[in-house]
């Protein structure tokens, strides 16, 4: 029990640092290769703070854990929005504009309906993942074609400065590229196996494990980034770095894993873990919404989440000790 406690410490350190790595490089790659600004905060950036749940999954799915594969992408959704929006309302308190009320909350909300619909019969099959990755696909092109057709972007232009502040030569990106992929993996397998051994030596399901330890693990960059942008004053990236990671994990996690190898979970994920996402999600519109225009997640919201996700935290604990 001992090891399987190291090997999950060791590789939530070394996932969270092989992911950065791995950002880093792959940016500096795709500026060398042309790619503009804008694209690469898009999709190599956004690409990379959900790497960790993306490369989790996989392997679980493909060592025939779909507990770990599953509970690792709802959990983090669940994680995203209980325990990162609330810890980083509570540092500085978040403005919704009404842009994301009316455009990207409606979209995962869907999003959230498509995966509770796939899961009415305790199963992702081969088809329904490829479905959710041809969406995920879909909302990618519709976005970067939207974003370019605006007109100036504060987000590209961000995205620029910051290629500029930390280039590297070609060279480096690539060795960092590299490493920080093989890192990944790595660092995945180790995860995994801890806590598929953590799960057997309790005697608990994979998914418990999966939603809450392996979840809060690989949501470690959402947290880091979401609390820097919200001290800054960036609350659009601070909001958006959640609901775009949760339309990741919720499209490309579960359909990357699904492909791999189709899905059988129990009924408790949808009557449970799907519910209490749905629920979160629902929530943002709640205490985003204000009359007089521009909403706000203030400290008090913000400890609301918080108290929701150590409630949950605590049935899941609650019903495996009873169990």
């Amino acid at each position: 029990m001992t090891l399987a406690f190291l090997a999950i410490a060791l590789g939530l350190v070394v996932l969270v640092w092989s992911a950065d790595r791995f950002v880093e490089g792959a940016a500096a790659t795709a500026r060398y290769m042309g790619m503009s600004p804008l694209l690469i905060g898009m999709v190599i950036v956004g690409f990379g703070t959900s790497a960790p749940e993306m490369v989790v999954s996989a392997l679980a799915s493909s060592q025939g854990n779909p507990g770990i594969a599953l509970g690792n992408a709802y959990g983090s959704n669940i994680t995203n929005i209980a325990l990162i929006l609330g810890l980083t309302a509570l540092i500085a308190p978040i403005a919704v504009h009404s842009q994301v009320l009316r455009k990207e909350l409606p979209i995962l909300t869907g999003v959230t309906v498509l995966a509770a619909w796939q899961l009415r019969d305790g199963s992702i099959t081969f088809v329904e993942a490829v479905v959710l990755l041809v969406v995920f696909a879909a909302l990618m092109v519709w976005t970067v074609w939207s974003s370019r057709h605006a007109g100036a972007d504060a987000f590209g232009e961000e995205m620029a400065d910051e290629l500029v502040a930390h280039a590297m030569p070609i060279r480096r990106a690539v060795f960092w590229l590299v490493v920080g992929l093989v890192m990944l993996i790595a660092s995945s397998r180790l995860l995994v196996w801890g806590a598929v051994e953590l799960a057997s030596a309790f005697g608990v399901s994979d998914l418990i494990i999966g939603l809450t330890i392996v979840a809060i693990g690989t949501s470690l960059p959402e947290l880091a980034s979401s609390i820097i942008a919200a001290r800054k004053g960036e609350d659009d990236i601070a909001l958006g770095n959640i609901i775009g990671s949760n339309l990741f994990n919720t499209l490309a996690v579960v359909g990357i894993a699904g492909v791999i190898s189709p899905m059988q979970v129990g009924p408790e994920v949808l009557q449970r873990d799907i519910l209490v996402m749905a629920l979160l999600t629902v929530a943002l519109f709640v205490i985003g919404y204000s009359r007089r225009g521009q909403g706000r997640i203030t400290r008090v919201k913000g400890g609301l989440l918080l108290a929701s996700f150590v409630g949950y935290t605590g049935f899941l604990i609650g019903t495996t000790v009873m169990a």
